[in-house]
């Protein structure tokens, strides 16, 4: 990114590259809309190239982009004036050789984690798919939100405590 920074523009493919699966993963995951994420990715990236001036290069260039990723997904929400509805199924991991019962079962459990993610408040769900989605650290994750390491663990711990308080009342629901 110093290279980009610097005028360097060609090296912005290498940095789209490297970095455009999990920014459109994050995205996705925080629009719950995969045309949304594809066209917030490219604006990200544009975003890159205009402001590439200010990155300073103290902080990780992910910190950065994860900052800019952010501020193009609340840019859109403020547009749209919109909450995310759950829109698509999430990526399941899959066992050797299911049975029909049991991808029913874990279809319909993927499908409530989804629906309550994304009952979730924009910044309750963004600290969860930033740390549990994105498999970021938490010192990461402070710095693209700006905030010490000991906020970033209490809002991971009160976002996964009213997870779990949605997904149990959503259960309930799908009993009844």
């Amino acid at each position: 990114m110093i290279l980009v920074r610097d005028g360097d523009v060609a090296k912005l493919g290498l940095l789209f590259e490297r970095h455009h699966g999990k920014l459109f993963n994050f995205l996705v995951r925080i629009t719950d809309r995969r045309d949304v994420g594809e066209d917030l990715v490219q604006d990200v990236f544009f975003r890159i190239l205009k402001y590439r001036h200010t990155f300073r290069g103290d902080a990780p260039f992910t910190a950065w982009m994860y900052q800019l990723g952010r501020n193009a997904a609340a840019d859109h929400f403020r547009k749209w004036k919109e909450d995310p509805v759950p829109h698509e199924a999430m990526e399941s991991n899959k066992s050797p050789e299911p049975t029909a019962s049991d991808m029913l079962e874990h279809m319909e459990k993927n499908s409530l984690l989804h629906l309550a993610l994304s009952r979730l408040p924009i910044e309750k769900r963004e600290v969860l798919v930033l740390s549990r989605f994105q498999g970021m650290k938490y010192e990461e994750i402070s710095t693209i939100l700006n905030c010490p390491v000991g906020t970033v663990k209490a809002r991971v711990h009160f976002a996964l405590k009213e997870l779990r308080d949605i997904y149990l009342n959503l259960s309930e629901e799908a009993v009844l």
